[in-house]
């Protein structure tokens, strides 16, 4: 905390802090790369569990597939990393594609209003987005609401509020443009898969050379003496919120576009995908801790886990015990290995 308080304040360490802060900062970029192992043994297990596991289309599927929820695991974790939660990304994950193809659709449509030209459907969800981030913060920040309760009830009212405006049913017939992220490709990737990776890479770069990225880290790990060294730390917490919705609109483009479709319960139940993805790649759930390197790979781990349970005949239905399972397992791991509890 100290270290990233300096950061801010621009003044270099002592040397004794200095050399201090050499062991903790190893230890930080060995956590980092510690699903690297895990996901190379993974996908040894997969070649001998089927050849085909290796293939381009078979690689090429994974990162297809995961690259919306990839992209909300990038959104909560930077809400994780000032101290906060958002629930209620999941449900924005499906509401702001539904809510725009309600509007841009032609009447008769899948329930379509025909109010708004298609080509305006992107953009649209996207400041749907903003804008429940915004209320968000509005509600957090300046009422001091409680982030995991109130997250939690929006979780549930915007996914009622798509629940009636799609009266329960699929959207179907998108336009082009709410289809392109997630069934374009570019130089034989998804198209989404590039831009997860651009948005990854920005977010590490932002966290590691930026000073408004460095802040959540000095946020979450002590908000007073955040403020004491010149953050402003509601301002901040309040941008994370908005932004962080906004990715999770953009990941719920990602989804419709690469299922041509939008369902009345889009991204139910990935908030528990999301937080385990988090989780095992080292983010912290209290705040100030964690790298988005590790959260990637913990997704990657994740889907990577799910395609060679598929390959081997088991059923989906029994992904969401893996989720949880793989959480308790990595906690009891890094407990044993670390000799302290998790904070």
């Amino acid at each position: 905390m100290a270290s990233a308080l300096t950061a801010q304040s621009g003044s270099a360490p002592t040397g004794d802090a200095a050399s201090a802060r050499r062991p903790k900062i190893a230890l930080a970029r060995l956590r980092d790369l510690a699903l690297i192992p895990p996901i190379i043994i993974i996908t040894i297990i997969g070649y001998f569990v089927d050849s085909n596991f290796l293939t381009r289309a078979s690689m090429t599927d994974v990162l297809g597939s995961m690259a919306p929820i990839a992209m909300l695991v990038l959104a909560e974790s930077l809400v994780l990393l000032t101290g906060k939660m958002d629930l209620s990304l999941e449900s924005t994950f499906g509401l702001a594609p539904g809510i725009a193809a309600w509007l841009t659709l032609p009447k008769g449509i899948e329930h379509g209003t025909d109010l708004v030209p298609g080509a305006w459907a992107v953009p649209i969800a996207l400041v749907i987005g903003a804008l429940i981030g915004a209320v968000n913060g509005l509600l957090i920040v300046r009422l001091g609401l409680n982030a995991f309760i109130l997250t939690l009830g929006g979780l549930i009212a915007l996914r009622g509020l798509l629940t009636g405006v799609s009266h329960g049913q699929t959207f179907f017939g998108l336009t082009g443009s709410q289809m392109y992220l997630g069934s374009a490709t570019w130089l034989g990737l998804p198209t989404s898969v590039w831009v997860v990776l651009i948005a990854f890479g920005f977010g590490m770069f932002a966290l590691s050379r930026l000073r408004a990225g460095r802040s959540l880290y000095a946020i979450g790990g002590n908000v007073d003496a955040a403020r004491a060294a010149g953050i402003h730390a509601d301002r901040t917490v309040w941008i994370v919120l908005i932004l962080a919705s906004t990715l999770a609109a953009l990941a719920g483009i990602m989804q419709s576009g690469h299922l041509a479709s939008v369902t009345s319960n889009q991204g139910s139940g990935a908030i528990f995908q999301v937080f385990a993805a988090a989780v095992i790649g080292g983010i912290s759930l209290n705040g100030g801790k964690g790298s988005l390197f590790g959260a990637f790979t913990g997704v990657l781990l994740l889907f990577l886990i799910q395609k060679v349970l598929t390959f081997a005949g088991v059923s989906g239905q029994w992904f969401d015990f893996l989720n949880g399972l793989v959480i308790v397992v990595v906690l009891i791991v890094q407990r044993v290995v670390t000799g302290r509890k998790d904070d």
